[in-house]
């Protein structure tokens, strides 16, 4: 994942990359990993839980890269996070579309 997100990384620009999925998904385990390396990126690690759904949209404006993360072990919820990234997909947002 890391490689791809270089990649697509701007030279001397930050990259704004918005986790989302279910609670206990481990987005925050995958932004710690992030950190650790030398990449310039700015995470937004947004919690998962119900509550906090409908927030999610907030986030959009400023982004460059959505990373939507599913515990593919947790196979109960799997239905769960298909419905809520549908769900995300229908809304009317943008991304907002980095400057080259």
């Amino acid at each position: 994942m890391l490689s791809i997100l270089r990649k697509a990384r701007l030279k001397d620009k930050e990259l704004r990359i918005l986790m989302l999925g279910l609670d206990n998904a481990g987005k925050t385990t995958i932004v710690k990993q992030v950190m650790n390396e030398d990449v310039t990126t700015i995470p937004g690690d947004v919690g998962g839980q119900k509550t906090l759904r409908s927030y999610w949209k907030n986030y959009f404006e400023k982004t460059d890269t959505l990373v939507w993360v599913v515990d593919a072990t947790d196979r109960l919820r799997v239905d769960d996070c298909r419905d809520e990234l549908a769900g995300l997909l229908l809304e009317d947002v943008r991304f907002a579309s980095p400057t080259r």
